[in-house]
């Protein structure tokens, strides 16, 4: 049986005003259960407030079912009533028994999270024959995850588990987290909580983790920037409707799909802000600022003097619209910015 420190007769943990070791304890295992993403730091705030409500909303409702496979427990099997929305005692029994239950794989955490991660992308620069430029990758899974499989602690916040993205997008069920994206790549699922197979594979193996980042991105190159199953429409705007290009050096040269950051570095730099700068030049919609980005960018290299197509099929790795072409140049920032 999980001894909780917060398991305490009639005590509801809530804003306490500063650090609260029960309210810590809490939130490690609301990370361990993946319902937040962060920080762990004792302090209760609208991120545990956040994590409650999705908690108790996959109490009420989650059976296991997700659009891309079930759930090894279901977790409205754990709901043993008195359920108020609050981290009650109610909750808390809820919490230990999914603790207990050794069906339920937890989220992996690391002894040695910095040296995990510096492993880890290791492993990733030494990969062979990739589908997609390195740099491109490596850009991506700092967009991702700031390159980072595990969270490393800091003063105040021990979090050293597995990186995880926390995404709501049910309008009519705004507390539901209808899917997680784990580790270096934000590899996604959308049933909850994974099995032990995909923990033990994608989640914990960083070749796995991304691999999904490279096939997708590189069908995003293949299919979606001159078709056929869509076109990027900044492309097409700049380029036109002329075969995919690659690279701007031949297959046989050794910078081919290799020196990005120099080729980014010879492209003219343009100012974006919110508001004002249409998306492409002709295009009626502008950068905007939205939950996720900012909207406005000083020095973004000009995307279609770079010399390839990969910047277009990044911005489709993200969708379309606004939050896309934004994802776009905050993208290319951090690709500048590699070394």
């Amino acid at each position: 049986m999980a001894d909780l420190s917060y398991a305490v007769p009639g005590l509801v943990l809530g804003p306490t005003g500063g650090f609260s070791q029960q309210v810590q304890d809490f939130q490690r295992d609301l990370r361990a259960l993946g319902y937040i993403a962060g920080p762990i730091d004792g302090e209760f705030g609208n991120g545990t407030l956040k994590a409650i409500a999705a908690l108790t909303y996959d109490l009420q409702h989650n059976d296991g079912s997700g659009t891309d496979g079930h759930a090894p427990v279901a977790i409205n099997s754990y709901n043993q009533g008195s359920l108020t929305g609050q981290a009650d005692q109610a909750l808390v029994a809820c919490i230990a028994a999914m603790l207990d239950d050794a069906n339920y794989p937890k989220l992996p955490n690391s002894n040695d999270p910095a040296g995990d991660n510096q492993r880890t992308l290791a492993t990733v620069r030494a990969i062979t024959g990739c589908a997609v430029p390195l740099p491109f990758l490596l850009a991506i899974l700092n967009q991702e995850s700031g390159q980072r499989h595990y969270q490393i602690p800091t003063r105040g916040n021990i979090d050293n588990f597995v990186t995880i993205g926390l995404d709501r997008n049910d309008k009519s069920n705004p507390a539901r987290i209808t899917s997680r994206g784990y580790g270096l790549g934000q590899y996604t699922i959308f049933h909850h909580p994974p099995t032990s197979d995909e923990v033990n594979s994608f989640i914990l193996d960083p070749v796995q983790n991304i691999s999904t980042t490279i096939k997708e991105l590189g069908d995003k190159f293949q299919n979606w920037v001159i078709g056929p199953s869509d076109t990027a429409s900044d492309r097409i705007a700049e380029i036109g409707h002329g075969p995919l290009i690659p690279c701007k050096y031949d297959a046989s040269d050794p910078k081919f799909q290799t020196d990005c950051i120099n080729c980014l570095k010879g492209a003219p730099p343009v100012t974006i802000t919110a508001g004002t700068t249409p998306y492409y030049a002709g295009a009626t919609d502008t950068y905007a600022q939205t939950q996720y980005h900012v909207g406005s960018y000083n020095n973004v290299p000009q995307r279609d003097k770079i010399g390839c197509d990969w910047p277009y099929a990044v911005r489709r790795f993200n969708g379309s619209g606004v939050n896309s072409f934004d994802y776009q140049a905050e993208f290319l920032l951090k690709l500048l910015a590699q070394h």
